[in-house]
């Protein structure tokens, strides 16, 4: 089994970017969601509410990230604020002290989602933890503004046995995961409590419960109909939760991935 794509998803809910390599750290892969959109009350926001946030595209280096809209309208956004503002923001039952951006920033993101937003990013001394009853060292494992867990993988052959049975086939970027693996029997991933990616060991914690997000069309930033929601009930329902993927903890931060690398199975189910 090999390492088929890597993706990162710089700001929470904003356009992915698929990369040939990246460094693992604790609370996720360098760069992956550390930055996230807020409304007035500090409460965070995805494509669930507001589906056009996936047709912004995010692009990212060394200086910072650049933002485009469908209309091609642009901003350069720095690393960090300038102002140094700080707030505390909600994500799902977490509070996180964020920095925040600039009016200049934060009018552009309104403008777009039609209602009044700031951008903010966590910086490295803010540590929101993972759900002690999955996580691998407890109340110590970290994440970034993800939904719940630092990583996130899929098998290529999960995706195709999703297709076999869909009308219109849908691609992987629907489930935004941050590693695909090729090689791998459908759904395999649903066994495996312990692989190597690389020279990286990674815990597999946890099935990913699947959203309305998985509806989105990424590229048109609009809702897309029923599927893949609609099929994946049929036979991926557990317990009223549809499972598709599953989350991910790294023993160990620091160490580099690169598309290509050999996936092994140190531990099953």
């Amino acid at each position: 089994m090999k390492l088929s794509e890597i993706n990162i998803y710089p700001v929470k809910s904003l356009g992915g970017i698929s990369i040939d390599s990246a460094i693992v750290e604790d609370r996720g892969l360098k760069l992956d969601r550390r930055w996230m959109l807020v409304d007035e009350k500090r409460q965070f926001l995805t494509q669930r509410e507001f589906p056009v946030m996936a047709s912004i595209k995010i692009s990212v280096d060394g200086e910072g990230l650049k933002a485009k809209c469908a209309s091609g309208d642009s901003i350069e956004i720095g690393l960090d604020p300038d102002d140094g503002a700080t707030a505390n923001v909600k994500i799902w039952s977490s509070s996180v002290k964020a920095k925040v951006y600039d009016e200049t920033v934060n009018g552009w993101f309104s403008e777009i989602l039609g209602i009044p937003c700031r951008l903010v990013v966590m910086p490295d001394e803010s540590k929101r933890k993972v759900n002690p009853f999955y996580a691998v060292r407890k109340f110590k494992d970290t994440v970034s503004f993800a939904d719940g867990y630092p990583f996130m993988l899929i098998g290529e052959s999960s995706l195709a046995d999703l297709n076999a049975r869909l009308e219109t086939p849908l691609p992987m970027n629907r489930f935004r995961p941050n590693f695909v693996v090729s090689g791998s029997d459908a759904f395999a991933e649903d066994t495996w409590k312990k692989v190597r990616v690389g020279s990286t060991l990674f815990h597999v914690v946890k099935p990913c419960a699947r959203c309305v997000i998985t509806t989105v069309d990424q590229a048109a930033g609009e809702k897309d109909g029923k599927e893949p929601l609609k099929t994946l009930t049929t036979y991926r329902n557990r317990n009223g939760n549809i499972h598709f993927g599953q989350n991910l903890i790294a023993e160990a931060a620091g160490s580099a991935l690169a598309v290509g690398d050999t996936v092994e199975v140190l531990e099953y189910r």
